[in-house]
């Protein structure tokens, strides 16, 4: 990645601490699994709704202009259960469910894509599947206990947030992880 390039993804943030703190409970039950996992920070877990990966200054702009012509009003979102990619036999990432405002975040989705795709950008390989990654899998070190205790919480309420922001982020890598920040955004 170049000099100009950002890192970059667009994305609903939490901005509900008790969600967050929920979540932060979960990461340490996870932890006492002792699976090989490596937590998302809780201050830095998101609703992604497209990965765009490294781009220029320039295409800030454009990708700006692309979610201002996405319509949607703000909405609930109810964050329930855990699961993980790919499947159950080989977690790679542990993630929070959507129920409630899946069907929304998809269709904002889906009026992005095509806006995405006319500025260059290759189909996202993944589709969508509306969900927070809260953890990833570094090897298979006690897969089994992490794998139990993702099946008994496939109901854990983690509780709801308002959707009303749509965020353009950069992430910067570091060795101590990500840090991300707004670089445009979009409330309807």
């Amino acid at each position: 990645m170049s000099e100009q390039q950002i890192r970059s993804f667009i994305a609903f943030d939490l901005e509900n601490d008790s969600v967050i703190n929920r979540i932060a409970s979960i990461q340490k039950s996870l932890l006492q699994t002792n699976a090989d996992l490596k937590m998302v920070e809780p201050k830095n877990i998101h609703i992604t709704v497209r990965f765009l990966g490294p781009i220029t200054p320039e295409m800030v702009d454009k990708v700006y202009a692309s979610m201002r012509n996405i319509k949607f009003t703000p909405f609930n979102i109810q964050l329930s259960g855990l699961g993980v990619f790919p499947t159950i036999n080989y977690p790679r990432v542990v993630w929070a469910g959507i129920t409630d405002g899946a069907d929304q975040l998809k269709r904002i989705f889906e009026q992005l894509e095509p806006q995405i795709h006319d500025l260059g950008f290759a189909p996202d390989p993944n589709g969508f599947s509306p969900h927070l990654t809260i953890a990833r899998v570094r090897s298979g070190a006690n897969k089994q206990r992490l794998v139990d205790f993702v099946e008994r919480q496939e109901n854990y309420d983690f509780g709801n947030i308002r959707a009303s922001c749509l965020r353009l982020k950069k992430s910067q890598l570091s060795p101590k992880g990500p840090a991300y920040s707004t670089l445009r955004e979009y409330c309807p």
